[in-house]
């Protein structure tokens, strides 16, 4: 796995915890973090992470490194 994806899972693990923090405890990390989630840190964050998971759809649809070698 290369560097840019690995840096699409990280957000989108940071982009799914926060949205089950909102969830659960109605906590928005991401926006407490950065002072509001209307500031420009945040939005960036915001956009950063939904970026990263329209990148990480074409992996659903790949098959593992491992089944294609065996």
């Amino acid at each position: 796995m290369n560097l840019f994806f690995k840096i699409c899972l990280v957000l989108v693990i940071v982009g799914g915890v926060n949205w089950g923090l909102i969830g659960l405890f109605g906590f928005d990390a991401v926006a407490w973090l950065c002072g509001g989630a209307q500031t420009l840190f945040a939005r960036t964050i915001y956009t950063l992470v939904g970026i990263s998971a329209v990148c990480a759809i074409p992996s659903l649809f790949m098959g593992s490194e491992s089944s294609q070698n065996g």
